[in-house]
């Protein structure tokens, strides 16, 4: 009887329902003194905190974050620029039900890809979709679509992520394609979705990065509109020791 309602639990595709059955049957007096609705209740709870964490893990997998950074583990010292009640707002999520953007600015090695991916990580425990890029090769890529016929498809599949982390923006100067590039992007993810730039030159200056004033103003439109920005300060975090002291 029990290998047969395993087999029907498996074909309901209520794997981790039917392991936390097994594990109740070969313990039966500890769960003497429940009754069948209590049990049944576990057994359920079980099986959807397993479906919960499976699905976070594939988020996470497919969001290619560059670093495990994770929210509880952000340093809110002073003299660094973040304010733990605008982060507080951040990571509650609603930026990205209104597609606002979020833009870190700061010296090298001040924390803005930790605090750029906690954010991510934040955003898949959220259940929503999320990719990481550093500036760079997200250009290569999409300059290798443009030569291999898939460049619409990248558009699409960039517009249905909710949250795309764009790193190491302002390396250098973008051309006239990788702008125009960077434009499309944009434009299919305008309010429909968040971005997070995390970049070392100052937003005043972005302006510059891009030749054609017409395309800046469409671009940097687009990414200012509605956005939350954070300007890192203070000591590289890279110098820190493991003790948490300035070396």
């Amino acid at each position: 009887m029990h290998s047969a309602l395993n087999e029907q639990l498996r074909s309901l595709r209520l794997s981790h329902f039917c392991h936390a059955l097994e594990r109740q049957q070969a313990q039966p007096t500890t769960y003497s003194d429940m009754s069948f609705e209590e049990r049944l209740g576990l057994l359920a709870d079980y099986e959807l905190q397993c479906r919960d964490n499976n699905k976070i893990k594939r988020l996470k997998r497919q969001a290619k974050l560059r670093l495990d950074a994770q929210p509880n583990h952000i340093d809110y010292r002073a003299g660094r620029g973040i304010r733990k009640d605008k982060m507080a707002s951040l990571l509650n999520g609603q930026y990205l039900h209104h597609g606002h953007n979020i833009l870190l600015t700061g010296a090298t090695g001040c924390g803005k890809t930790y605090l750029a991916c906690a954010l991510a990580e934040q955003a898949c425990q959220q259940h929503h979709t999320v990719r990481y890029y550093r500036l760079g090769h997200l250009l290569d890529d999409l300059s290798t679509g443009h030569a291999d016929g898939s460049y619409r498809q990248q558009l699409n599949n960039l517009s249905k992520r909710k949250l795309l982390v764009l790193d190491d923006w302002g390396m250098e100067k973008l051309t006239a394609r990788q702008a125009n590039d960077l434009l499309d992007v944009m434009e299919d993810r305008y309010q429909r979705g968040s971005t997070i730039i995390a970049s070392q030159i100052p937003v005043n200056e972005w302006y510059k990065l891009i030749n054609n004033p017409t395309v800046a103003d469409a671009l940097l439109d687009r990414l200012l509109h509605n956005s939350h920005r954070i300007e890192l300060q203070g000591e590289s975090m890279r110098k820190l020791d493991q003790s948490g002291h300035i070396e």
